[in-house]
């Protein structure tokens, strides 16, 4: 059958699949690239040599990731501070949601304003870090997460799911049973809610696992994530004579260590969101389109 247009269902397809494979390649190659490079000899990679399969194998740079302490404890930090705060954040975005869809709620108007004019006119870094530093978190962890622990954005789109895709009349059969408010949010509402909850666990993660500056200005470089560990290796451009000579080789071989550095702890960052991400996209669609509708 052919389409008003002319073309054939066949042929849209083929198109529709030609379009979204060069799509998939211009968005997937890069990753590809550093992949295989992060196992090829800097040297080769530079002069151009390496394009879809590593030249010059080599594993002396994940070796060099491995035994360094630095990147070794700001993986461990980062995988602290992202569960922390994923669990901070998330709980943080129900208890406030979750209120905020009870049209019954008194004076939800007004606090749905104040919410949203934070998210539109905010202090700026240095009042913020004033404000860190008055409460005494500036050097904890807990200046990673206390400051924006509820992102407003995000708690719009949780709060519309709980409008759109809950029923209301599920709740109240729940209360009419004998259920407390907080026993119908943890027996009835959680559970009904674990596509929206996937999305913003995911979206938590990947805010927290990719956040650099914020503990560039208040940790002071105590206990410093993965993120800004790489960043100190990425911005090193050159080595100094004492570096140089505690490495065989000299500054040859201490700069092709660091660009395989660079690499390697690229992959080794990104690993982990990579890995976890295929678990919970089945929820992404679902749980992010639910929640975008306006209630």
């Amino acid at each position: 059958m052919k389409k008003a247009s002319g073309m054939s269902d066949r042929t849209s397809n083929i198109i529709l699949t030609v379009v979204c494979a060069i799509v998939l390649f211009i968005v997937a190659y890069p990753l590809y690239y550093v992949v295989v490079a992060s196992f090829s000899d800097p040297y080769e990679v530079y002069a151009g040599k390496t394009f879809l399969f590593p030249s010059g194998f080599t594993l002396d740079g994940y070796k060099g990731v491995f035994l360094n302490e630095g990147i070794v404890s700001g993986f461990l930090n980062s995988v602290k501070y992202t569960v922390i705060g994923t669990i901070f954040s998330v709980v943080m975005l129900y208890i406030t949601a979750y209120p905020l869809a009870q049209k019954g709620l008194p004076g939800r108007k007004a606090l749905s304003i104040f919410f949203l004019f934070t998210m539109y006119f905010a202090g700026g870094l240095v009042p913020t870090y004033l404000v860190v530093k008055q409460t005494g978190l500036v050097g904890s962890m807990w200046s990673l997460f206390l400051p924006g622990g509820v992102g407003v954005g995000n708690m719009i789109i949780v709060r519309n799911y709980f409008q759109n895709s809950i029923p209301r009349d599920l709740i109240e059969a729940s209360e009419i049973d004998g259920c407390s408010k907080l026993r119908t949010f943890f027996s009835v509402v959680i559970p009904l809610s674990m596509p929206i909850l996937a999305v913003m666990v995911v979206f938590s993660m990947v805010a927290y696992w990719n956040d650099w500056f914020t503990a560039l200005i208040y940790l002071g470089g105590k206990g410093s994530p993965l993120p800004l560990v790489m960043r100190n290796i990425l911005i090193k451009s050159s080595a100094t004579a004492s570096q140089a000579a505690t490495i065989s080789g000299g500054y040859a071989e201490l700069n092709k260590l660091t660009e395989l550095l660079k690499f390697c702890s690229m992959i080794v960052a990104a690993l982990p969101m990579l890995v976890i991400y295929p678990f919970v996209q089945k929820y992404f669609e679902k749980g992010f389109m639910a929640g975008a509708v306006k209630g």
